[in-house]
């Protein structure tokens, strides 16, 4: 019998939250139409505040360009008092027992759970990727909340008895203070709970940046993580540009950042962070690489290139961004364009949808842009997806697969980082070259190698320069049990996301 009244109880309680998660996400799209425009908030405090600042940001629907919404640039008084809060929280839930901090996180991945859903409409609403591929945001994300839950091991100390003969050695982690994090737009979930749930599991508070363009996602996940039973002031959300992000880089009270997005901002960021004395953790751009051997299953790595470089509209700094075929891999050719060809442009909430719009008009016009750069440097397009038309989202920033061939290391679309649905190919005649070329990109995010070669395989995962090698696995995103890494220009700091770092202690 109090099995079944626990049952209920629980079940009785999932259902307020959803109710109330509602009523949030309302507050902020209209649940009715989106024929009126709703005010994102503040979160200070454990309260949803409405901004007082006379700046605004329209929010879009990349799927159609219609404003959803709109989001303020927090006055400088609101980001004291977002500050203020953090620093007021952090001695108590510093001195929390770290089991205390553990049940509110085993709390918040159960309720992430029972939305994921919701949240991943939120972030096909605002950022325009399929609803697949929003679960999929959501649920890496969550994987990360459930590695915090495992604090109670990450956070063991060390110890050396009798060191000298009346003297014992012990070291263990303390919480550093007020945290930061500035996230992109391509991964709405994801990034933010890459960020604040480590860190606070770890007794921090923080202070959350969301991108401008995506809030959604990140106001309902607060709302989730205020129910697991977090105390008011350990998380804290403003949202702006520039002036936000200079006042994390500045504030005296912010011990340490974290971000994710573009190099030129990432280095701004890191470079202004660091002088002030913040320990900072930024991962930016990216080159991703496949290099495809002669030798490699043939059906399965065509649909690993497609998938890897067309998921996401290719807004993804793992993306499979340039393919480099070995020898007779040349004569694949044909076949990944036909591959290409099948998949299925839409609006993300369309059923059927295999990759969704950018996320603004510009960011179509940049990348048809580098298209346009390869034709002219003397590149063959053998794919061409910018004329694309999806019907009934005829002013959606659409643009579909794209393959270009003949590339070469000097030309721009070959050495800018695209960020759009388009796969570059080069062609090599050894693994040497292919080697080299992978070596000389600046980036060192991720790369793979297609073969059933081990010899090969291992002489490519230990000579490439590259944080994240994957042998047949087209993107190499790493369990959070393990840090995800990134090398040269596309990570600066000393240590890495998740894993057993915990870089936020």
């Amino acid at each position: 019998m109090a099995a079944v009244v626990a049952a209920a109880a629980a079940a009785a309680a999932r259902a307020r939250i959803l109710q109330v998660s509602s009523k949030v996400n309302c507050t902020w799209y209209p649940a009715s139409s989106f024929s009126s425009v709703s005010s994102v908030k503040l979160f200070i405090d454990g309260k949803f505040v409405e901004s007082k600042s006379d700046r605004w940001i329209d929010i879009h629907n990349p799927a159609t360009n219609e404003v959803i919404g709109r989001v303020p640039q927090a006055t400088k008084a609101e980001m004291d008092a977002a500050i203020a809060s953090c620093k007021r929280a952090f001695p108590a839930w510093a001195e929390t027992s770290v089991l205390s901090r553990q049940q509110v996180l085993l709390r918040y991945q159960q309720l992430i759970k029972d939305n994921l859903k919701e949240i991943a409409r939120l972030i096909t609403l605002e950022q325009g990727k399929t609803l697949a591929d929003a679960e999929g945001d959501v649920f890496r994300g969550l994987q990360v909340v459930e590695h915090a839950c495992s604090v109670t091991s990450l956070m063991l100390g060390e110890t050396m008895p009798s060191i000298t003969k009346d003297m014992d050695l012990y070291s263990y982690r303390l919480p550093l203070g007020v945290c930061a994090g500035i996230a992109p737009f391509n991964f709405p979930a994801m990034i933010p709970l890459w960020m604040f749930p480590m860190a606070m599991v770890c007794g921090n508070t923080f202070l959350m940046k969301p991108s401008e363009r995506v809030p959604g996602a990140t106001m309902l996940l607060a709302k989730l993580l205020q129910d697991s039973g977090a105390p008011d002031g350990t998380l804290n959300i403003i949202h702006g540009q520039h002036d936000a992000v200079n006042f994390i880089c500045d504030h005296p009270d912010i011990k340490a950042i974290s971000f994710v997005g573009s190099n030129q901002a990432g280095e701004y960021i890191f470079e202004r962070g660091s002088r002030h004395g913040k320990r900072v953790q930024a991962n930016m751009g990216a080159k991703n690489h496949g290099v495809v051997m002669p030798d490699a299953n043939k059906e399965n790595t065509l649909n690993q290139l497609v998938g890897a470089a067309f998921g996401a509209a290719g807004q993804r700094c793992m993306a499979l961004s340039t393919a480099i075929l070995v020898g007779e891999a040349k004569k694949w050719l044909p076949e990944l364009v036909e591959r290409a060809k099948k998949l299925r442009v839409n609006a993300g909430d369309q059923p059927g949808a295999d990759l969704g719009p950018l996320i603004t008009p510009q960011a179509k016009e940049r990348v048809c842009n580098l298209i346009d750069s390869g034709t002219k440097e003397g590149a063959s397009i053998l794919l061409d997806g910018r004329k694309i038309k999806v019907k009934g989202y005829e002013n959606g920033n659409f643009v579909g697969p794209t393959i270009i061939s003949d590339v070469k290391p000097n030309m721009t679309c070959y050495k800018e980082e695209i960020f759009g649905p388009v796969l570059v190919v080069l062609e090599t005649e050894t693994l040497d070259e292919a080697i080299k070329i992978v070596n000389g990109n600046p980036y060192g995010n991720g790369t793979a190698i297609f073969t059933t070669n081990g010899a090969a395989a291992r002489k490519y995962s230990h000579l490439v320069d590259v944080g994240q090698v994957g042998v047949n696995v087209p993107i190499p995103v790493p369990l959070p049990m393990f840090s995800f890494t990134g090398s040269r220009s596309s990570f600066r700091g000393d240590t890495n996301f998740y894993g057993k770092q915990v870089p936020m202690s």
